[in-house]
């Protein structure tokens, strides 16, 4: 049975599952699809075309589909599509995107702590933790298992690649590589992840090739397309060199240095 507070106001065309419980205060506006065993704190605001995935955790006074703060943005039909057993602490912002049909995503088992944002267009992935006070701008992109220190602040249209870790109160302006560890004001490059690649069961022969691709990358005098061309031929095919590959060869913001 739903477990809905006398004091929470939750519209008639909202659509809540079972099993959900709604905290004291809390608003459910138009439109907002609630699935299985969520749970909703206190003080929370959740309103517009918002898809809250099953066994999700919001926690006292997050606000989730508000509309973008993107001076560009015209009162379009946009949406946000959150995924399944996220947990989302307290006072966290996710806004509405501002391309219809491209929705503001946030992606399953997910740790988004305290007063941290998630602008319009951002897409997250699947198991990333956003430490305290983190702030992605708008069409920020983070890849599965990514680890956002506390107080980073992401600039527009920046990736994190997969299993990055980006220490906290960093300045992130350009793409963060796959399994890589990133600190700085600006970020900088200081070497792989190798505690998370190995507890993800990186076998030690690829992780050797990664270590001679980034070398070859962030080391070399090498241009951009010959280093890439030279960790092609040095570096034997793996699932995780193929990602940095195309991750590196994709960038449009650039690579942090």
């Amino acid at each position: 049975m739903e477990k809905i507070h006398s004091t929470a106001i939750i519209s008639k065309k909202a659509s809540l599952e079972s099993d959900v419980e709604v905290g004291a205060y809390a608003v459910i506006g138009d439109g907002v699809k609630i699935k299985k065993g969520v749970r909703i704190g206190n003080f929370c605001v959740i309103d517009n075309d918002t898809t809250i995935g099953a066994g999700c955790k919001i926690f006292t006074g997050a606000v989730i589909g508000s509309i973008p703060q993107d001076l560009k943005y015209n009162g379009e039909p946009t949406s946000v599509v959150i995924g399944e057993n996220n947990i989302i602490r307290e006072y966290v912002t996710i806004n509405l995107s501002t391309a219809i049909g491209h929705p503001t995503t946030i992606g399953n088992n997910n740790l988004i702590m305290a007063y941290s944002h998630v602008a319009h267009d951002c897409r997250v992935g699947n198991h990333c933790v956003i430490a305290n006070g983190g702030t992605l701008a708008g069409h920020v992109v983070i890849e599965d298992r990514a680890v956002i220190g506390g107080l980073v602040a992401i600039h527009q249209f920046v990736r994190i690649g997969m299993m990055a870790i980006i220490g906290g109160c960093s300045k992130v302006v350009t793409d963060i590589p796959p399994y890589t560890t990133c600190d700085g004001h600006p970020a900088r490059f200081y070497g792989l992840n190798t505690v998370g690649l190995k507890r993800a069961g990186v076998s030690d022969e690829v992780l050797k090739d990664l270590k001679n691709a980034c070398k070859t990358f962030f080391h070399s005098e090498l241009t951009k397309k010959h280093a890439l061309e030279e960790i092609k031929k040095t570096c034997p095919s793996s699932k995780e060199v193929d990602h940095l590959i195309d991750f590196l060869s994709t960038s449009e913001r650039g690579i942090c240095h």
